[in-house]
């Protein structure tokens, strides 16, 4: 990896902006990678390449309704999570143990499911956000 010379800058060159102008200049600057508007000003003024920030802006809804989707499933398996808790302290009534196995698996099921989704989000969400 090349090091970056450590060099002193000693010369000012001033320039006056309206303020439209730097305003423009601003949003520019804040679209790349530079971390301040005077590396900005120096790489554009010596046609050196500036690396700028690409967002799709057609995975803006997708990622929306990601969002969404991943509170909804969190939702669900939480409701279907206390939903068991309350039958498993019914025991004592037959008809609920039968019900409380059956539903025991389908929960598993269920929870198995939505954490493959959810971690598939994840990724997705971890992805588009870099």
């Amino acid at each position: 990896m090349m090091e970056k010379k450590n060099v002193k800058r000693t010369r000012i060159a001033a320039v006056r902006f309206t303020a439209a102008e730097f305003t423009a200049i601003e949003k520019k600057f804040k679209g790349t990678t530079c971390r301040q508007m005077s590396e900005y000003m120096r790489s554009c003024l010596l046609n050196k390449p500036i690396t700028t920030r690409y967002r799709n802006e057609s995975l803006d809804e997708f990622m929306l309704e990601m969002i969404r989707l991943r509170k909804e499933f969190s939702a669900v398996a939480n409701n279907f999570n206390q939903s068991v808790k309350k039958l498993h302290t019914l025991r004592q009534i037959p008809e609920f143990r039968y019900w409380i196995s059956s539903t025991e698996a389908q929960r598993s099921e269920l929870l198995e499911r939505l954490e493959v989704i959810q971690k598939w989000m994840d990724k997705t969400a971890g992805r588009w956000l870099q």
